[in-house]
């Protein structure tokens, strides 16, 4: 698996590209804006979409869903608790930030446990809700696609409608379970480690 990561709109969401070179098709993770960029990608790579995956359902990681759905044949998919959030302006917080994105609503309903195959990756759904009701993050094979529960020294905001500081306090609790070597790809910023974050991040050794 080749990860591609593209740094989109204007909050510089973490855009992932998973690609499987044995097949050439490929995951979109958080298509938070830029959908010309990512499909730019796709096009040199000469990939073929199946998969848009959204961590959860705020603005900045699904704002591209519409333009990808337009131009690849790409199922669409996000937990059952966050599906309304996506086609709601208020709700996904698009609203706020005066743009109004109304995405499509999901080809596929995920719950936790399920299995997302494209040629050689698979990914494992496990429900972490804190950030939003229905936030999930990934895994995979020595990497895990964390969203906005996990960053390098910081952790996901807790004051959104629908989000929970006792919620978000248990989902952390159970990413931190995974192995030390693990390597964690977030919603923002730099990727780090599993074991670099029990370690010195400041959220989870209070």
């Amino acid at each position: 698996m080749i990860i591609h990561t593209l740094k989109v709109g204007p909050m510089q969401a973490n855009c992932y590209l998973l690609e499987c070179e044995e097949t050439h098709s490929a995951i979109v993770i958080d298509p938070g804006d830029d959908a010309e960029v990512i499909l730019d990608v796709l096009e040199k790579r000469k990939l073929n979409l199946e998969f848009i995956i959204n961590t959860h359902g705020h603005i900045d990681h699904i704002a591209a869903n519409a333009d990808l759905k337009k131009k690849t044949s790409a199922r669409l998919c996000i937990h059952q608790l966050d599906a309304k959030m996506i086609i709601n302006p208020q709700k996904n917080l698009s609203s706020f930030m005066g743009r109004d994105i109304s995405s499509p609503s999901p080809d596929v309903i995920l719950e936790d446990g399920d299995i997302i195959k494209v040629g050689t990756i698979s990914l494992k759904v496990v429900h972490a809700p804190g950030h939003s009701p229905g936030s999930i993050y990934l895994l995979a094979d020595k990497v895990v696609f964390s969203g906005d529960l996990l960053f390098a020294g910081g952790i996901g905001r807790y004051s959104f409608p629908g989000s929970s500081y006792h919620q978000i306090m248990n989902s952390l609790k159970k990413i931190m379970e995974l192995d030390d070597d693990l390597i964690v790809y977030p919603g923002h910023g730099p990727i780090t480690t599993i074991g670099e974050e029990r370690d010195t991040n400041p959220f989870l050794n209070q």
